[in-house]
């Protein structure tokens, strides 16, 4: 009966009809549930939506929780201590419990996760659960995840080198190192807002040769993860 419950609540392969149906439905539930979250409003519809949907994510939730031996081919008590660990199961309970006060008034200190409304926006994460197309993206990102880690410490250096030099070349325009960081990093992605900018000649070559530079950067990730995604379709073909 578990290994049962496992197989249907597992990515359906196209074989599994009852699968396919369960993943159909739980992406539904996913995208009902974010519903709420495109109005500031507060309706009672949307509580009864938010109400059934986390009952359902629960059940999902424990539902996987107690087949876990056959995820991970473990025992069940190793599973069992191993799955509340694991990603995606970490992006179900975060997705939960900001709406768990909504299902029991008497939790004082889960009352606070209401200011964290936010969270929920996490439940469109688990749609990387349901998704063959999601799960080859999330597959490209988990191989090319060395190349992927070097462009970003990449990133992150020449955006605090750029940070640095622009803070003591132009001081007057940066109130804090912060906002230094802030303009490399808008200047590394070539968006430009023009809150923050250097005024001074030597500040406008500073952000010439930072733009420069952040254009080859930000097409480093772009050309591995096409090569990623190219290689994964080869390997479904």
């Amino acid at each position: 009966m578990r290994k049962r419950i496992y197989e249907i609540i597992s990515t359906s392969d196209g074989n599994d009809k009852l699968s396919s149906i369960y993943d159909i439905f739980m992406m539904s539930v996913i995208i009902i549930s974010l519903i709420p979250l495109v109005f500031k409003q507060s309706f009672i519809a949307f509580d009864i939506i938010d109400k059934v949907c986390v009952c359902i994510f629960i059940i999902d939730y424990l539902l996987r929780w107690v087949t876990a031996d056959y995820k991970f081919s473990k025992s069940r008590v190793t599973s069992f201590l191993r799955y509340p660990f694991s990603v995606m199961a970490i992006v179900d309970l975060v997705s939960i419990l900001p709406s768990i006060t909504v299902l029991n008034q008497g939790f004082k200190l889960l009352r606070l996760l209401r200011l964290f409304r936010a969270l929920r926006v996490f439940r469109a994460f688990k749609l990387f659960r349901y998704s063959k197309n999601a799960q080859i993206v999330a597959n490209i990102f988990k191989k090319q995840k060395g190349p992927l880690s070097y462009v970003l410490i990449l990133a992150i250096g020449y955006i605090i080198i750029s940070a640095l030099i622009v803070f003591n070349v132009e001081p007057d325009s940066f109130n804090s190192f912060f906002d230094a960081v802030y303009w490399a990093t808008v200047s590394l992605t070539t968006m430009g807002y023009g809150d923050i900018y250097p005024v001074t000649q030597i500040g406008r070559i500073v952000t010439m040769i930072s733009s420069i530079f952040g254009i080859a950067i930000v097409a480093l990730p772009a050309g591995i993860i096409t090569a990623g995604y190219m290689d994964e379709i080869n390997n479904i073909k």
